[in-house]
């Protein structure tokens, strides 16, 4: 009934709960296949749309499905509430009788919602039997396991372009770097990427292409193409943006048909422009008087600054501020937050070395 409408992962996901919900209404007939063909045919042959020409399913398959037919309960069945814990139950698990992820119990027992209501609204059950059982989900421990997780030695090592391949380096630096999910490193092209010569670049995320695989989607390609999770569709904050500042009148750029590349201004070291204007009798120096001094260097630049702005700026070069005491310029002591110059100094000889090694 939604199969057009959901995601190809979804599809997926609904139909693995599909098997389970069927596999635990089957009742003990005799000639029962073994699990693991029911679960074939079930999940290959019986709950995929469009469904395939059962005569064209393997012998073995057309068997299984046809002793599924004969075991399947009643669906008035599940009006007993012992029926439906059993059903409930089975939901919990894994294929291997470990507990599922909550998030995984929860998708399965809302497609059996689902189905319960299409049958309901189908007059073959009178009222829902999900809501006489008393069900919770299981509860599975969440913790960090120092086995999968890389550290930063091991995200290195896998960074290695003989050690991965240079297609894997993108998508795991992009995982590890911007902590985006992987169908998302997957959809990134060139132009979505801002990459300066130095210093941090830009991602600009607009679409998703998870790997679902060629059953689920309906193009029959691996990958299907989603909008970013949780979040409108990117083109409708875009037009949304646009009509905000076609009304303000702050248009400019590329949206406006400038060739912004024509003319390069100069880029700027925001390192060295701090280690500039902090004297070298200073060893600590409060985020707001080096903005000012920033703003007096190169108002152009960084005219507007506020001690946040360098606090923000810093982070990706590794320096964190501290509070400094010091005094105003009424003359009394009191803490701001600021920066030590020993830790600019090491940022700066940090990146230069680097920069070396490249």
């Amino acid at each position: 009934m939604r199969w057009p409408q959901i995601a190809a992962k979804t599809r997926n996901e609904t139909n693995d709960a599909l098997c389970a919900i069927t596999l635990a209404m089957l009742r003990d007939v005799r000639g029962r296949p073994s699990d693991e063909l029911l679960r074939q045919a079930l999940r290959n042959w019986a709950f995929v749309v469009p469904r395939p020409e059962s005569r064209t399913a393997p012998p073995d398959v057309r068997l299984a499905l046809r002793w599924a037919e004969r075991a399947s309960r009643p669906l008035t069945d599940l009006m007993d509430p012992a029926v439906m814990r059993v059903v409930l139950q089975a939901l919990r698990l894994k294929h291997d009788g470990t507990v599922a992820a909550a998030e995984t119990q929860r998708h399965k027992r809302m497609t059996l919602v689902n189905a319960v209501r299409y049958a309901i609204e189908q007059g073959r059950l009178r009222s829902d039997p999900v809501a006489n059982v008393n069900w919770r989900i299981a509860k599975t421990v969440k913790q960090v396991d120092p086995r999968v997780v890389a550290n930063p030695a091991q995200a290195r090592f896998l960074l290695l372009p003989k050690a991965r391949g240079r297609r894997l380096v993108g998508l795991l630096a992009g995982m590890y770097y911007a902590g985006l999910r992987p169908e998302e490193v997957a959809a990134v092209t060139l132009p979505d990427c801002v990459l300066p010569a130095d210093g941090w670049g830009r991602v600009i995320l607009h679409v998703t292409r998870p790997q679902a695989g060629k059953k689920w989607t309906d193009t029959g390609k691996l990958h299907d193409e989603r909008g970013l999770k949780s979040r409108p569709p990117g083109n409708a904050i875009a037009q949304r943006a646009l009509a905000l500042r076609k009304a303000e009148g702050t248009l400019s750029g590329h949206a406006l048909g400038e060739d912004t590349d024509a003319v390069k201004g100069p880029s700027y070291d925001l390192l060295a422009d701090i280690a500039a204007v902090l004297p070298e009798t200073e060893e600590r120096v409060w985020n707001e008087r080096i903005a000012l001094r920033l703003a007096e260097l190169r108002p152009e630049v960084y005219g507007g600054w506020k001690g946040e702005n360098v606090t923000s700026a810093l982070k990706p070069h590794g320096i964190k501020t501290r509070d400094v005491a010091g005094t105003t310029d009424d003359g009394a002591r009191t803490t701001r937050r600021g920066i030590a110059r020993a830790d600019l100094t090491k940022a700066i000889a940090e990146r230069d070395q680097n920069r070396g090694a490249a």
